[in-house]
């Protein structure tokens, strides 16, 4: 499978794609010491009234960010080389990683090894990890977005080269965060919740110096057949006055009107209704699944924040299995549907935490909570990957409804805007009748039974019921769902006068003749690069 994989490539692309996968692992360590280290640290910084609330707010804001993040990168990679970009990007973000490094050690902190092995923080006030996060959040949406483009820049336009790179690269990805989240809790128990994250600015700025030694191959010979048309297009933007500021302010308004007109589409459509719950509910759970009840059971039956990472270190590999089966059963399951049921019948593994046999100071429990977590996170991922394949399967061909939005753009702009509501609302608000339950002496295991099993059977519900909105879902393996298939090509549908004009339009959207932006998973892309391609 290997070689099938990597024989569609040249010479200069395997070697370009060797540099971006191993630049993609560093980031991806240096990611998980950083926020396994942080989450870690608020759980044990935080006071016990009002910890899991502050956790809650902690990484909704975070989440928020990332759009904001990738709103303010957009016009950087339209005017600069993808790859220059990604490494600056990368490198902000090892910068803001030392804050918190350096806040500690000038407050009179210091690293447990330095320390006889003892815990000793700094005297900063623990309300300081917000801003700290929240910065962070506005890096990791920047870079989150330039690695949804870069790819092109490797393989051009080619579909199939880029299936299998992202293939590739996504195994990669979940194998580096699988093996930084399981080896974070020896670094927090060698240097502390404090700097267990030291290695996560030498991390990225690695990874900004492998990027920098991609080629630009591709671009580079498509560059000469376009500089007219770029050419004609910089005139434009100074005729208009256009700057970065005033591109800021495009790129809101523009993900603003995707949010609304993609709500507007998805309310009003019940082929698009389903996908509320089906793929933003669900995203929610899975994100606090690992953000929400990992840490709870960490720090409240072990007693050991440090040993949360153990249980996203199973989430993670999960991830993994899940999107490798997809990859695998991509020609029998034409369809998300199967998958997504999958998904909801595993969240009831969740009911098996408030009974685990763990007690505090015994690693066992996390590694049994880990395992269980494993089916949970396989169900998601897959679901979440044949969910992204279908929904860009069936509005790739929709006409734009907005003059500055893509269909595909606006639809994926509510999904995440309403992933990002439910979960900075409700995170916030379980994690404030955690708190008072804990503080009133109320056992971890039966706060766990309510805000783990009871949310989670609830959740699943709603997916299984979800899954059977859209025409033609009801049967156990549907070969298509209102007239569609995710992994269906347009070759398949018939060549009607307006099938080819929208053609014609698609094309020239995937060329970068009309500027339009497009948004995936709330990141804001731009169609128009003078590097890309």
């Amino acid at each position: 499978m290997g070689f099938t994989l990597l024989d569609a490539f040249t010479r200069q692309q395997k070697r370009d794609i060797a540099i971006y996968a191993f630049g993609i692992m560093c980031y991806k360590f240096g990611l998980e010491y950083f926020n396994g280290a942080f989450i870690t640290l608020a759980n044990e910084r935080f006071t016990k009234e009002e910890r899991y609330q502050k956790i809650g707010i902690l990484t909704g804001t975070n989440a928020a960010m990332q759009c904001v993040g990738s709103i303010l990168i957009a016009p950087l990679i339209k005017r600069f080389p993808t790859r220059t970009v990604l490494s600056y990007a990368v490198l902000t973000f090892g910068l803001i990683s030392m804050t918190l490094l350096i806040c500690d050690a000038a407050t009179g902190g210091k690293p447990k090894i330095l320390n006889g092995g003892k815990q000793k923080y700094g005297t900063w006030n623990p309300n300081g990890l917000f801003p700290i996060y929240i910065i962070s959040g506005v890096a990791y949406g920047m870079v989150e977005l330039i690695r949804r483009v870069i790819p092109r820049n490797i393989v051009a336009g080619d579909v199939q080269r880029l299936r299998r790179m992202d293939a590739i690269v996504h195994v990669l990805y979940e194998i580096a965060g699988t093996t930084g989240a399981f080896t974070s809790p020896a670094l927090i128990s060698k240097f502390g919740y404090n700097y267990s994250s030291f290695l996560s600015p030498i991390l990225f700025a690695s990874a900004a110096l492998i990027w920098r030694f991609v080629s630009n191959t591709e671009a580079g010979e498509r560059a000469a057949a376009e500089e007219s048309r770029l050419e004609q297009m910089e005139h434009e933007d100074q005729v208009k006055n256009t700057n970065y500021l005033n591109s800021i302010w495009v790129g809101f308004r523009s993900f603003g009107k995707a949010t609304y007109f993609g709500g507007k589409l998805v309310l009003t459509r019940r082929r698009y209704a389903w996908l509320v719950i089906g793929y933003s509910a669900a995203l929610y759970g899975h994100r606090y699944l690992e953000n929400g009840l990992a840490p709870i059971f960490a720090k409240q039956i072990l007693g050991t924040s440090a040993w949360s990472q153990i249980i996203v270190g199973g989430s993670n590999f999960g991830e993994l299995l899940g999107a490798l089966s997809v990859l695998l059963l991509t020609n029998y399951v034409p369809t998300p549907i199967p998958f997504l049921r999958l998904d909801a019948l595993a969240l009831n593994l969740v009911w098996v935490m408030p009974f685990i046999a763990a007690t505090k100071g015994d690693v066992a429990g996390a590694w049994k909570v880990a395992a269980c977590f494993i089916p949970i996170s396989f169900g998601w991922a897959a679901g979440d990957v044949s969910l992204a394949a279908y929904i860009q399967s069936t509005l790739a061909k929709l006409e734009n409804i907005d003059p500055d939005v893509s269909a595909l753009g606006a639809v994926m702009a509510f999904l995440y805007v309403t992933y990002i509501v439910l979960y900075a609302v409700l995170s916030a608000v379980l994690g404030k009748w955690v708190d008072k339950q804990i503080t009133a002496g109320v056992s971890a295991r039966e706060v766990l039974k309510y805000v783990g099993g009871t949310q989670f059977s609830i959740l699943c519900v709603l997916v299984l019921l979800a899954s059977c909105i859209p025409r033609g879902a009801i049967s156990f393996n549907p070969q298509l769902i209102e007239g569609h298939s995710s992994n269906e090509e347009e070759s398949d549908v018939p060549e009607t006068d307006e099938y080819n004009l929208q053609k014609d339009q698609k094309e020239a959207v995937g060329a970068g003749v009309d500027g339009k932006d497009n948004y995936v998973n709330g990141a804001q892309v731009p169609s128009v690069n003078k590097y890309d391609n």
